[in-house]
């Protein structure tokens, strides 16, 4: 109850300036956010590739409202990518994109405006020898997402998607994305959907989620397994071995901050370990979503409100 609260908070104007406006906030914001500028998300990524970490990287924020403000959340990418490709880390450091933060929102024109950013992106990301995820976000924006997707893998294949699978819609999705080269990281959903399309149970959500990662690991493609749910870790092996997956035909992502002896374990026993880093000053959406995930994260959160 209370994470859906958060949820729906997330998107009030009047609980976001309370919420931004407590000092100590900020203190909870370091832990799930590698900082604001590019150098501070390079950073954590030094700090993680020299621990055997990979890392995809997301410049945060969303539904952008004007052209202008679409084409300067590109160019941030376009500069971080710059700077990767500069650390020589290729494919051990990629990018995430939400296209509605370039321009996916801006009405009729969007998915144009979008495509074009992306592209820009992609470019950025080819030189440096990365690739791109693009983020899943709320249901009504998943043909929109799909459709740009395929536009974007003509000229750059390997771009990846999120799906979530707590959507009714999902497994069919993840057929469809199954094939041959196609990147998809799967995740259990973190927007507040309404009960005509998504599951609304966690032992639902569960289920679901060992559906479409069955799907992706019978299938040709590459799973991008992203969860710190040790039981689903333990059906994903499963899955692997019964499909005669190697450590190098899938991968574990999980959050920044969440779970970090977690990452180390998996990825000194051989698996490929991808980080999300986020950076960026447009922090409360993803902030107010990794708080509703967990009740732990709520705990950390209020302990840091007391002081404690």
């Amino acid at each position: 109850m209370l994470g859906s609260l958060l949820l729906a908070g997330s998107r009030l104007p009047l609980v976001r300036r309370a919420v931004s406006g407590v000092p100590l906030t900020r203190k909870v914001v370091d832990r799930f956010v590698a900082g604001e500028a590019t150098q501070d998300a390079v950073g954590a990524v030094h700090r993680l590739t020299d621990a055997g970490l990979t890392v995809t990287i997301d410049h945060l924020g969303e539904e952008t409202r004007d052209a202008k403000a679409a084409a300067q959340k590109a160019g941030a990418y376009v500069e971080l990518l710059d700077a990767l490709r500069e650390l020589n880390l290729g494919d051990r450091a990629e990018v995430s994109v939400k296209l509605s933060a370039v321009g996916q929102a801006l009405g009729a024109d969007g998915d144009k405006i979008a495509l074009e950013n992306a592209r820009q992106i992609g470019e950025a990301a080819r030189a440096a020898g990365a690739n791109v995820t693009l983020d899943m976000e709320d249901h009504t924006t998943v043909d929109s997402t799909l459709g740009i997707l395929r536009a974007l893998r003509e000229d750059f294949p390997s771009t990846g998607v999120a799906i979530q699978a707590y959507l009714f819609r999902s497994e069919a999705d993840c057929r469809d994305l199954s094939r041959r080269g196609s990147r998809v990281r799967l995740v259990k959903g973190a927007y507040a959907e309404p009960a005509s399309v998504a599951h609304q149970n966690k032992n639902e959500v569960d289920k679901a989620y060992v559906r479409c990662l069955r799907i992706l690991m019978a299938g040709e493609g590459y799973p991008m397994v992203g969860t710190h749910d040790d039981r689903l870790i333990s059906i994903t092996e499963t899955l692997a071995d019964r499909f005669g997956r190697s450590l190098g035909d899938y991968e574990y992502q999980m959050l920044y901050g969440i779970r970090t002896d977690k990452q180390q374990a998996l990825a000194g026993a051989g698996h490929t370990v991808r980080v999300y880093i986020p950076y960026g000053d447009d922090w409360y959406g993803y902030f107010m979503r990794r708080l509703a995930e967990r009740p732990a994260n709520i705990a950390f959160f209020l302990r840091a409100l007391g002081g404690k």
